[in-house]
Parts: C-alpha cells; sequence; structure tokens
C-alpha cells in the first residue's frame, strides 16, 4: 500500500505536468535541442602550461631576489639565463618540485625547461576532462535544463541541450560553450609603448613582449610582457556590477595565492599600467596608483548586461584549458520529439492493455493482483526518476515498455509454481508459501543478471545508453519490490478468503 501512495504521489506531476512537485526531465530527442560534436585544441594546454611555468619562474625570480635574464619561452620550452651561481641551488630546488618538468643546461648558467613527453600527453589528456567540467559548469551556471555533456574519443566533446528551440537560445549557449574567458593581467612595457604602431610582431617578440589590440578600438594597440603577471585560474569569483556611468562591469575575486602575488606586483610597479587582457584583448589599462590589496580587481569594456553575465558565469567556472571547434551541429526539432512521445506512449499502452488482458483470462483474480503491482512498478519508476531529477530519452521510454515484461514475467513464475502446487493437492496458503520459495531463485538470477548489465551499460555507455540504463535499473528494483514484496502480502490478506472460496478456477485460472 505504502508503495503505490508512494508511486502515486510522486509520479502525478510528471505525468500531469503540473507547476508544482519535482518532474522527469524530457531528453533531446523527445522535446528537441541541439547537438554538438566538439573538438578540442590539446596542444594549446601544453602551451599553456608551459607559460604557467614562465610565470611562476618569474614571480619566484622576483619575489626572492634572483637576477635572471632574456626569460623568454615558446610553444616547447622556457629559456633563461642566471646571472648569479650562488642563487643556483636555490632555484633549482624550485624547479625540482614541478612535476614533468625536464631542465636542460646550454651552459651551467643558462636554462632550458621543457615538458618530459608523458607529461605532455598528460596535460593533453587533462585538457579535455577540464574542459568538459567547465563547459558543464557554464551550462549549469546558465540554467539549461539537464545538458548532457561527455567526452568521446581522445579530444572529442558531445554536448547535448534539450530546450533549445530559437536562433537566439542557440546562438547565446554556443557563445557560452566556445568562450575561452582567458583572464590574464599583464604589465605595459612603458619604455617601447610609443613604439608599438612602427612594431612587428617579430620585433615584439624579441624583447619578450607581444602586441594585443583594444577590445572596442582596434586600432588601439598595447605592448605588454607577454610573460602574464595573473592568470584566470587564480580567479575564485566573479560578477556583475555597474559603474558610476551604469555600464555593466565585471568584478572579480582572487585565491590566496593570487592575491599575494597582485599585491606584491602593484607595490613595486606605482605609476606603471596593468593590462586586463580577456582572450587576448585588452579591456582597460589602468595605471597603479597604490599597492593593491584584498586580492579583488574589475575588467570593464563596454559590456551589455547579457555579455557581462556570461562572461562572468564563464569566468566563475573556470577558463578553457585549450579553445574548442564546432565539427558537427544537430537541431532536433520539438515536433520530432513529440512524434517519438505519440509513438512510444502508443507503444506503452498497447503493450500494457495485451499484458493486462492477457494476465486476467489465463490467471484469474492472480492475474488481477499481478497487473496492481505492475501499475504499480510503473508509478514507481516514474516517481523515482521525477525524485532524483533524471532525464527520459527515448531508449529510456523503451526500457520502461521492456521492464513491463519483466515486472509481469516475475508474477507468472510465481503463479505458475502456486498453480503447480495446487494440482498437486496442497493447500492455497500452503502452495503461495511454497510458490514463492521455488520461485525466489529464478527471479533474483533473471533479474540480478540484468541489473548487472544495466550497471555496465550506464558505466559505460553514452547519454541515451544510460537513459535506458537507468530507467531498466529502476524497474528491476521495483518490480522485484512489488512483485515479491507487493504481491506476495495480498496474497496472505486474502489467503483465508480463498481457502473458504477453494474456487480455484476463479482465483488461480485452473481448470
Amino acid at each position: 500500500m505504502l508503495s503505490i501512495i508512494f508511486g502515486i504521489v510522486f509520479a502525478l506531476p510528471s505525468f500531469m505536468q503540473t507547476n508544482q512537485g519535482k518532474k522527469i526531465n524530457l531528453g533531446l530527442d523527445l522535446q528537441g535541442g541541439l547537438h554538438m560534436l566538439l573538438g578540442v585544441n590539446t596542444q594549446e594546454a601544453v602551451v599553456s602550461k608551459i607559460k604557467t611555468i614562465a610565470s611562476s619562474v618569474k614571480y619566484f625570480t622576483d619575489d626572492e631576489d634572483i637576477v635572471i635574464d632574456e626569460l623568454k619561452f615558446t610553444k616547447e620550452k622556457v629559456n633563461f639565463v642566471l646571472l648569479d651561481a650562488d642563487e643556483k641551488i636555490k632555484l633549482d630546488e624550485m624547479l625540482g618540485k614541478i612535476k614533468g618538468l625536464e631542465i636542460n643546461f646550454n651552459t651551467e648558467l643558462e636554462y632550458e625547461l621543457n615538458l618530459s613527453l608523458e607529461e605532455i600527453e598528460i596535460t593533453k589528456d587533462l585538457a579535455v576532462s577540464q574542459a568538459v567540467e567547465t563547459i558543464r559548469n557554464r551550462l549549469d551556471q546558465f540554467g539549461l535544463s539537464e545538458p548532457t555533456v561527455v567526452r568521446q574519443g581522445a579530444v572529442d566533446i558531445v554536448v547535448e541541450l534539450p530546450g533549445i528551440k530559437t536562433q537566439a537560445e542557440e546562438k547565446a549557449a554556443r557563445e557560452l560553450i566556445s568562450k575561452p574567458s582567458k583572464l590574464e593581467l599583464m604589465s605595459v612595457d612603458e619604455d617601447r609603448m610609443d613604439q608599438v604602431f612602427n612594431m612587428t610582431a617579430a620585433q615584439a617578440s624579441a624583447y619578450g613582449n607581444v602586441i594585443l589590440e583594444h577590445s572596442i578600438d582596434p586600432t588601439q594597440k598595447f605592448l605588454v610582457r607577454e610573460i602574464p603577471i595573473l592568470t584566470g585560474s587564480q580567479v575564485i569569483d566573479a560578477s556583475v556590477a555597474f559603474d558610476h556611468g551604469n555600464q555593466a562591469i565585471i568584478n572579480f575575486t582572487l585565491n590566496a595565492s593570487g592575491s599575494r602575488i597582485f599585491g606584491d606586483y602593484t607595490a613595486k610597479s606605482v605609476g606603471q599600467r596593468l593590462a586586463v587582457v580577456l582572450d587576448g584583448k585588452v579591456y582597460s589599462a589602468p595605471v597603479i596608483r597604490e599597492r593593491i590589496g584584498g586580492g579583488s580587481g574589475q575588467i570593464s569594456g563596454g559590456f551589455t548586461l547579457s555579455e557581462a553575465g556570461s562572461v562572468a558565469i564563464a569566468l566563475r567556472s573556470g577558463a578553457l584549458p585549450a579553445s574548442v571547434n564546432l565539427l558537427e551541429k544537430r537541431s532536433v526539432g520539438p515536433s520530432l520529439g513529440a512524434d517519438s512521445i505519440k509513438a512510444s506512449m502508443m507503444a506503452l499502452i498497447f503493450g500494457f492493455l495485451l499484458v493486462f488482458v492477457f494476465m486476467i483470462v489465463y490467471y484469474g483474480y492472480a492475474g488481477i493482483i499481478a497487473n496492481l503491482a505492475l501499475v504499480t512498478n510503473i508509478f514507481i519508476i516514474v516517481a523515482v526518476m521525477a525524485m532524483f531529477g533524471a532525464t527520459l530519452t527515448l531508449p529510456g521510454m523503451a526500457g520502461i515498455v521492456l521492464t513491463i515484461g519483466m515486472a509481469v514475467d516475475a508474477n507468472v513464475i510465481i503463479t505458475e509454481r502456486i498453480r503447480e502446487l495446487l494440482k498437486q493437492g496442497l493447500s492455497i496458503p500452503k502452495a503461495i508459501e511454497d510458490g514463492y520459495s521455488n520461485a525466489m531463485r529464478a527471479i533474483l538470477d533473471a533479474n540480478i543478471t540484468t541489473l548487472l548489465v544495466a550497471v555496465i551499460l550506464y558505466a559505460y555507455g553514452t547519454g541515451p545508453i544510460k537513459g535506458f540504463a537507468v530507467t531498466i535499473s529502476i524497474g528491476i528494483l521495483a518490480s522485484m519490490l512489488t512483485a515479491i514484496l507487493g504481491t506476495h502480502g495480498i496474497y496472505e490478506a486474502l489467503g483465508q478468503k480463498m481457502q473458504k472460496d477453494k474456487n480455484l478456477r476463479k482465483w488461480f485460472g485452473i481448470k
């Protein structure tokens, strides 16, 4: 009785589509939406890690007053010269703590830092995993219902967004997913800034600099140090605010390590400009007036409110470790989803009615008891999926249809065992008890093996296969509850009445 009440109460919001209560989420194939296949440019993650190593070397040597010269990095290595041999032990100790770093010496004090081949592969693999988590976090914060973000192969990611119906929604989602949101705080080279318009990228690189454009005015250029002072990896929070002119800006907060580096740098660089760079564009370059403590700052640059919101979400969820390319895009219309639901519901209803009628005709009142368990089983499946916010896909609906057959199968085994014992002359109560005992092993063996397969499908499958595995698993557990405990309790409650009636044809369909 409790299982029936539980199933009805928690399943009704999904069946009735009420505004209150938890409901099952419909997957991409049922309500329409957007399917994308993304490719991750993993080599960029390797370059980014080498750049981070260069930044760490610069901060450490500045903090410890270790004098180095010609600090440069390329896509493959970091080079610099140590000018004081007495500081070599201290510097080598710091470098030795960087995992996967290979240190080579062109001369005794001329360093060349590379990543090992193993560390490069680890970095690439981690870049894809981090991209999956970053994209998932962004979509969750954006408020999209039940997005699916899973890795496919070595460098690809599958993203499914149910409920995306308009071009505007699709554009906003794609921009949020693909936006690198790579924040860097970079020092402006004041000594050569006046030469920036007459300088090539190669000439800038020779000085350890890079030329960047302003985010709004591309004709305005900045010459900044190629090695950043801070990156977005040290940002722990970002939010939208408004300046005195009521323009949208983004406030960000740094972690403890970033706060310390930021405070130390600004204390040493009063009177110089600090460029706030987002995705390779300079949004602002304020002059440092005093030491900036507290580990916070802001990004301004003509954002609209929606743009500022998207950037803030991206900063909070973290920058993508490498850029992603759209390899494939498919839009699933809601009408196709509606047709799928209609076809699946027809299969569910017809399958249910055929089983329902057969059980009554063949097994009599025992068939009605089995059908009651079957109806309860369906309500429990929907209720559990709704409680946990599970997503129902087309394979998941197929799983529910299959569950109907599996649920009634247990009752068929039990009823047949009872009929065999009744034919042997046992009393009805004794036949019921022995029938359940004899059927138990077969029911458990069948359901446990199927459940193990469902667990494997969920562990190694992708979205639709996972949906099928979820519904099958819940259905198996629910059918064992209703068939073994539920119907047994009903038989025990009706045992005396059956014994007095002694109409085996009516109760069990025995001729």
